[in-house]
């Protein structure tokens, strides 16, 4: 049954699910931890890089359990659509309390652990608790190719859209809040957390599952190892594995590469270019091309070889831009190279979403019972696990590097600006750049060999 006849208004509730979690709770997990927990919450390098990792590995076993049970889920709100509804308010609240910082006092360095580590880990199990159906929502709303595309490009949209806005006035935000940069964070960790919360729950309400899943109603581990079997679905995976490296490391070093190699935030007249500003600037970039991937598919041929062009454009301008001096003279030359490279990640990014639930349909046809939630679950662990290595990387390089701690009066731990050297430069100027690129190579290859020739 095609059903093509679908309200833009429902393509603009689906997107409101990835404006809140990839353009707000995932966009700053991504972009301000690792400064956030280093320099503000007072976390060494080490505490910052293994509790990312920990935190983030853990959802490989939380995201495939979450999606064989939103599989299973039957309700009068349907499938897949009340773990958006009722997981939204504690999604919110927990975000928040991530980003407040408790006043422990000097010496409380278990403390401190304890804390972070219990709410980062909470975090991960909400996001996937939400996330996972949201990804899978998709796979249910239509039967009709073209309208899943359009789907995932509005998700794209509004994921970026909301990512740019939300990094664009960050800094701005910060200094309306005033006070210490740990009472910023704690503001605007509630802001934002509210404002997820409230998108979330209206993406499930406003939108409808009008295809019922082929249920397996008894759980087995079988569908686990049917996964592995399915040649499409390895590919896609490792393609969503190397997307969020790719990201990871751009995103979660645009930090360290503002304040080392450029010297701290860069005033334009009235224009602050900082970490935020300068990723906003690839975020809106992003929004448009997402808009226009499926257009661009359409004259490429093929969701596969569109993924492949998308993933040159990455890698040619990640390697471009290594050799961009680290001198805030060249402020408009790296704005361009990061606006240029999103281009690729934009057209990109609706893809991977479409091609999993082209994977789904296919796992459907192939083993006669929907997987669609497991299928799904797997996108957000690539994206978590992306996310986890690449930040834990960032953090250990950074160390291997040179950059060490001191510890103030208090207890708290930041970097030592005096182990800022230029081997440590280079390398935060490689993890922006050299490192992306061969990630965006691996990815390319990947999209080529992809089996499905949609």
């Amino acid at each position: 049954m095609a059903t093509s006849k679908i309200s833009i208004w429902e393509k603009v509730a689906y997107a409101l699910g990835d404006a809140a979690a990839g353009g707000i709770t995932w966009k700053i997990m991504s972009i301000a931890f690792p400064l956030f927990f280093t320099n503000v919450f007072g976390l060494s390098f080490g505490d910052a890089a293994a509790l990312m990792l920990i935190a983030r590995l853990f959802d490989v076993v939380t995201d495939p359990i979450m999606g064989s049970l939103a599989d299973r889920t039957q309700s009068r709100w349907g499938t897949y659509r009340p773990w958006l509804i009722f997981g939204a308010i504690p999604y919110g609240l927990i975000f928040a309390l991530l980003l407040y910082t408790p006043n422990f006092g000097p010496e409380a360095d278990f403390a401190k652990r304890t804390y972070a580590y219990t709410l980062y880990l909470l975090m991960m199990v909400m996001y996937t608790m939400v996330n996972v159906p949201y990804g899978s929502l998709l796979g249910v709303m239509t039967d009709d190719d073209d309208q899943k595309n359009q789907f995932s490009s509005y998700r794209m949209v509004g994921a970026y859209a909301m990512g740019f806005l939300v990094m664009f006035i960050f800094p701005y935000l910060q200094k309306a809040v005033g006070g210490t940069e740990a009472h910023q964070y704690a503001v605007l960790g509630a802001s934002f957390g509210l404002l997820a919360a409230i998108m979330t729950s209206a993406c499930g309400l406003l939108t409808k599952e009008r295809l019922k899943p082929i249920r397996a109603e008894k759980f087995s581990f079988k569908q686990f190892g049917d996964l592995f079997k399915n040649i499409p679905w390895v590919y896609v995976t490792l393609m969503g594995v190397c997307t969020n490296f790719f990201n990871g490391f751009r995103y979660a070093v645009a930090a360290y590469l503002i304040d080392y190699c450029l010297g701290g935030d860069i005033e334009l007249g009235s224009l602050i270019i900082n970490y935020t500003v300068l990723m906003a600037f690839g975020e809106v970039t992003c929004m448009i091309f997402g808009g226009v991937s499926p257009k661009f598919t359409e004259w490429i041929g093929s969701k596969r070889m569109a993924f492949v062009w998308s993933s040159v454009i990455c890698c040619i301008l990640s390697v471009i831009f290594f050799f961009i001096p680290q001198d805030p003279a060249y402020i408009w030359v790296i704005i361009v190279l990061v606006v240029l490279t999103s281009v690729g990640v934009g057209l990109y990014s609706p893809l991977l979403w479409s091609m999993y639930a082209d994977v789904a349909d296919y796992a459907t046809e192939k083993y006669g019972t929907s997987s669609t939630g497991l299928i799904f679950s797997s996108g957000t662990m690539a994206q978590k696990f992306g996310g986890a290595v690449s930040g834990s990387l960032i953090a250990l390089l950074l160390g291997v590097a040179g950059a060490t701690m001191v510890k103030d009066e208090m207890g708290n731990e930041s970097i030592d600006p005096a182990s800022i050297t230029e081997s440590v430069k280079t390398m935060v100027w490689a993890l922006f750049s050299l490192f992306p690129a061969v990630i965006a190579l691996i990815m390319g290859i990947l999209a080529y060999k992809f089996p499905l020739k949609k």
